[in-house]
């Protein structure tokens, strides 16, 4: 199984750089077996069916993205070098793990100011990482962050224009809850009050669960036969209550939807000690690709994926890469918006 085999053809022009508004007039592509239809994310409820169950990422996205100034004495004087950094995870020792440019230009030892609040030592360097040790904790340190940072938008978007302050609320979900995300469960994204409204007027049923999404979601697939690739680990939790609701729903005879990636991978790792979802909690680096035996999903809602990545194959396993390919090829053809601030997708096999 080679990295070539899920490749496809992407105009530039069909990568969004904002959301529409409101969030439910996103379209919505519905492949349902070999059926393809054009809707809209505010037609969601009529493609579910009474006591159906979406399970929902409760993460929310941190301000990651800050900029700094690093000052040192030298034989000329004081010297200033602007810095980049943006903060992947907390660390068990009480600093935090970032990607730091540029890193040459910061020794161990010496401090960056992001703001009149924020700073943060270099306590060491790792894996081409850095090791950031802030001088706020708790809730001092996340008032000060939301000051200073800005959010972590993905490459391809960030390479187009900077983050901005309707990026603070368009790259969150609304039910976002649990800090810890340095990227959105972006298939979330298209829901707002009204369709969640409208799911439960309908009988469909919502469970929560997180997955603290990390910067590793955006790393290329650089092996030739991708089933040697190792996948970065993510911290995630579905609790007593949230297995409790799934397994309830199976029983019953709904169906489990996950809304994302991220979800899905989340409840996937949960079953797969028994093949029945249970209370989980941990990282998790679970690795889907076409071969994949899904315990719990029954079908998927998401956001369309970039090339050869491994999100493609996760959706490759769910559909059939023939009949992805497909589906892709009517989602270029029909001029979706493609990646985070795109369209999204509602895959149910056949």
């Amino acid at each position: 199984m080679e990295l070539s085999d899920f490749d496809y053809d992407l105009p530039e022009a069909l990568i969004a750089t904002r959301p529409v508004r409101p969030r439910s007039a996103a379209r919505l592509l519905v492949a349902q077996g070999m059926d393809i239809t054009d809707a809209q994310v505010g037609d969601l409820p009529d493609w579910l069916r009474p006591g159906d169950r979406l399970v929902l990422n409760d993460t929310r996205v941190i301000p990651a993205r800050l900029t700094g100034l690093r000052r040192r004495a030298g034989a000329q004087g004081m010297t200033d070098a602007r810095i980049e950094a943006t903060l992947l995870e907390p660390r068990a020792d009480g600093t935090w793990s970032a990607m730091v440019k540029p890193l040459k230009k910061l020794a161990p030892g010496e401090t960056v100011r992001f703001s009149d609040l924020l700073s943060a030592t270099l306590d060491g360097k790792e894996d081409g990482l850095a090791r950031l040790r802030f001088n706020l904790q708790g809730d001092d340190f996340d008032a000060a962050l939301a000051e200073a940072g800005a959010m972590p938008l993905p490459p391809y978007i960030a390479a187009r224009r900077a983050a901005d302050a309707a990026d603070a609320q368009d790259y969150q979900t609304v039910w976002a809850r649990r800090s810890g995300a340095v990227a959105a469960p972006t298939a979330s994204l298209h829901f707002d009050e009204a369709l969640l409204a409208a799911l439960a007027a309908r009988g469909v049923e919502f469970t929560h669960v997180t997955l603290h999404v990390g910067a590793g979601t955006f790393l290329p697939v650089k092996v030739k036969d991708v089933t040697t690739h190792k996948m970065h680990a993510e911290w995630g939790e579905v609790t007593p209550e949230a297995a409790a609701q799934i397994a309830a729903t199976r029983a019953a005879g709904g169906r489990i939807i996950p809304v994302g990636t991220t979800a899905l991978r989340l409840i996937e790792s949960a079953a797969r000690a028994s093949g029945q979802i249970a209370p989980w909690q941990g990282e998790t680096d679970i690795f889907i690709y076409p071969g994949f035996r899904f315990r719990i999903t029954d079908a998927l809602m998401t956001n369309f994926h970039l090339p050869r990545s491994t999100l493609m194959m996760l959706v490759s396993a769910l559909m059939g890469q023939a009949r992805l390919r497909a589906i892709y090829a009517h989602a270029v053809l029909q001029e979706y918006r493609f990646f985070s601030y795109g369209d999204a997708s509602l895959l149910i096999p056949g």
